[in-house]
This record gives structure tokens, C-alpha cells and sequence, in this order.
């Protein structure tokens, strides 16, 4: 009797580890099929539209009311950890891409591309993924279907802005293009300075000074000017870059959340404007597929003609999907050893493991082609991290599910 109830408890953690990576494939399959060219629904720019859709609003207002909702200020603090875990995440993992750029030695303009693609993880769309398809399952181990969905997608959105200021401030700087001999000797900064040239006139109309004669401003002048200095100044500052979208739902549902007086206006099912947050619901539900298919859309381009060449590319494979775990897992152990983590909150410690088991970034590759720099490694390195993504996360949740419960 107990050989079958223990056989039965393995068979229940396979199943809660192996049908939200199912399902996270089976979406993934039909935005390749919708990609692919027998289908061609899915074109390079209906994908580019989706992703925008996604991290312009879908995202943002998946974050806004999951996270919005739970927070408090009580759980704020309890939640310290969270952003922490993903900076103890970056800095190990980036050890382990030091060590592994070491020891394969990519081409040298790879090298800090390397420790980067290591180094950063999905911290945001694959774990919210994972976290809807398991608690979708009534029987799930985390308790109430509603419940374990809100308080786990919660717990994710708590740690995007930690993520976006390190992927625009740390990704940003390690993806920089290699110095050229022709860019060094000309010292040419094309799109600031003509950027500014091209603004002046502009400006200066604006201000009323046109052929250096004076004319009075008026109010609307005057904000026109101090919005352009402002806008410069945050250029300058790259503060623009960081508050992107979700970051700044992030920010709203922070500040919503743990002030009463605001999430009793618009957050709680019975506020007067709760029709805002109603409607960012069922906006926040189109997220996961819609991510889901682009994901798979995008990999119909197959892993293009990289130069990292193949020891580097299974060298980076290898160390963000079988490396990085168990480093993640000595973090959280022994974060919980020190009492740094919620009593008995096994969602907690779960989010906190997922964030080390993640393959490497999306939004990574987004900025190699914002910096113009490795757009094709990054493309094809995302590829196959994602292909066999499939089979580590599954092995890892079940490590996980056992140890938790």
C-alpha cells in the first residue's frame, strides 16, 4: 500500500512538472506552424506587432493587477528577497559565463556576449507561462486554482523592475559593439549629434527666437521648452531606456497597491473604478498566448549563421540550463537557512527557483539589436536555448515539487 501511494505521489509530481512545459510547447508549435510558410500568418511583421502588443500592453496590465492586488506593505517587506534572488542570480550566473568564456574561449568579440547569454535569465514571461499553466490544474500542489495564480503571478511581477534595470543598465553596457579602428579615428557619434542639429531650428522656434529676433512666450512655449529639456535630460540620463512599460506597472501597482485609500478606489472587486482593473484583466489574459506565439513564430528563422561557432553555442546551452540550477538552489537554501524567506510559503520558494532555471532572456536578444551588435548569435543561441529549455525545466520542477512538498 505505501509502494503504490509513493508511486502514485511520483506520478502526480511528473504530471504537475511535464504538462505546463507540454503546454508551453503545444503554443509554441502553433505560432511556428503560423509562421511557417505554408501557413505565413505570422510574417516578420505581424510578429514584431505582437511583441510590441505584448510588452506594450498585454504585459503591463497582467502586472498591474496581479501584483497590484496583493501587495501590501506588510508583504513588501516580506517580499525583500525576491529582487534580491535575481541579483544573486545575475552575478553567480555571470561567474559561471566568466568560467565557461574562459575556459572555450569564444572569438574575442564574443566574450562578454558570452558571460551575457549565461548570465541573464527569463525572470518574466516564461515563469508567468509556467505559473498560469500549473495552476490552471484544479488539483495543482499550490492549493486554490485562483489563488495559487494570483499570488504566483504576483510574486514574478514583484521582481521585473530589478530585471529591466539590470538588462538596461548591466545587459546594455556587456552588449556594447567592439571598438573599430575607422569609429575610434573619426570619433563619430552619429545619432546624438545629429539628432541635436536637427532639433535646434526646432527648439528655436519653439522658444520664439527665429532670425535672432525676440518674440514674447507664451505659456504653451514655455511647457513646450521645459518638456524638451526634460526629455533630454532623461536621453541623457538613460532613465527613458529603463522605464519601459512593464516597469512602470510595476511602479502604478506598487504605489496603488499598498496605499488603502487608492486600492480600494480601483483595485478591489467592489471599487468604484474597478471597471479599469477589469478591463486590464482580460487585456493581462491575452499575454500568455500571445508571447507564447510570437516565441514560436520567431524561432522559424531557425538559428541563422552564427560565429560563435559550435562549442561556444553547447557551452552556453549546457551552462545556463544545467549549471545555474543547482547554483540557484544552493542561493534559496540557504537563504532559507538564514530565515530571509516567508514561513511555510512553498509558491514563494518555487518563483525563486524558477528565476534560476529559466533559459536566457528574450529581451536579451532585443538589445543586441538595439545595439546593433550580435543580432544573429543572439537569435540563434535563443533558438536552441528554448529547444532544449524544454526537457531541463522538466527535470528541474520535478527536483523542485519533490524537495517543496
Amino acid at each position: 500500500m505505501a509502494m503504490e501511494d509513493q508511486n502514485e505521489s511520483v506520478f502526480q509530481m511528473l504530471k504537475f512538472s511535464t504538462l505546463p512545459i507540454a503546454k508551453v510547447f503545444v503554443m509554441c508549435l502553433l505560432g511556428f506552424i503560423l509562421a511557417s510558410k505554408y501557413v505565413n500568418i505570422l510574417t516578420p511583421s505581424g510578429r514584431k506587432l505582437l511583441n510590441g502588443l505584448v510588452f506594450t500592453l498585454f504585459l503591463p496590465c497582467l502586472i498591474f493587477t496581479q501584483l497590484g492586488r496583493a501587495v501590501t506593505i506588510q508583504k513588501m517587506l516580506e517580499w525583500w528577497f525576491i529582487p534580491m534572488n535575481i541579483v544573486c542570480g545575475t552575478i553567480s550566473g555571470s561567474l559561471i559565463g566568466l568560467g565557461v568564456a574562459l575556459f572555450v574561449r569564444p572569438p574575442k568579440e564574443y566574450f562578454k556576449f558570452t558571460i551575457v547569454q549565461i548570465g541573464i535569465g527569463n525572470i518574466g514571461n516564461v515563469p508567468l507561462v509556467l505559473i498560469g499553466a500549473m495552476c490552471r490544474d484544479k488539483n495543482n500542489p499550490f492549493g486554490d486554482s485562483k489563488m495559487c495564480n494570483e499570488t504566483g503571478s504576483a510574486y514574478i511581477s514583484f521582481g521585473q523592475w530589478v530585471g529591466a534595470v539590470i538588462l538596461y543598465t548591466y545587459v546594455f553596457y556587456m552588449l556594447s559593439p567592439p571598438a573599430t579602428e575607422d569609429s575610434v579615428a573619426d570619433g563619430v557619434k552619429p545619432n546624438t549629434e545629429i539628432a541635436d542639429s536637427t532639433r535646434i531650428p526646432l527648439l528655436a522656434a519653439e522658444e520664439g527666437i527665429v532670425d535672432h529676433v525676440s518674440k514674447p512666450l507664451d505659456w504653451r512655449s514655455r511647457v513646450k521648452g521645459v518638456m524638451a529639456e526634460v526629455s533630454s535630460f532623461l536621453e541623457r540620463s538613460k532613465i527613458k531606456q529603463i522605464l519601459q512599460p512593464p516597469i512602470i506597472a510595476s511602479i502604478l501597482a506598487l504605489v496603488i497597491g499598498i496605499t488603502p485609500f487608492l486600492k480600494h478606489l480601483i483595485l478591489t472587486d467592489d471599487a468604484p473604478l474597478f471597471f479599469i482593473t477589469d478591463s486590464c484583466v482580460i487585456l493581462g489574459g491575452a499575454m500568455i498566448p500571445c508571447i507564447m506565439l510570437a516565441l514560436g513564430g520567431n524561432l522559424i528563422g531557425g538559428p541563422a549563421n552564427s560565429k560563435l561557432g559550435i562549442r561556444t553555442t553547447v557551452a552556453i546551452i549546457f551552462a545556463r540550463l544545467i549549471l545555474v540550477p543547482p547554483v540557484g538552489l544552493g542561493i534559496v537554501t540557504l537563504a532559507d537557512k538564514l530565515g530571509f524567506l516567508p514561513a511555510n510559503d512553498k509558491m514563494f520558494r518555487f518563483v525563486l527557483l524558477l528565476q534560476h532555471t529559466m533559459p536566457t532572456s528574450i529581451l536579451a536578444g532585443a538589445v543586441a539589436n538595439l545595439r546593433g551588435f550580435a543580432e544573429k548569435e543572439a537569435s540563434a543561441i535563443l533558438f536552441w536555448v528554448h529547444i532544449f529549455a524544454m526537457f531541463s525545466m522538466t527535470m528541474w520542477i520535478t527536483l523542485y515539487l519533490n524537495i517543496l512538498f
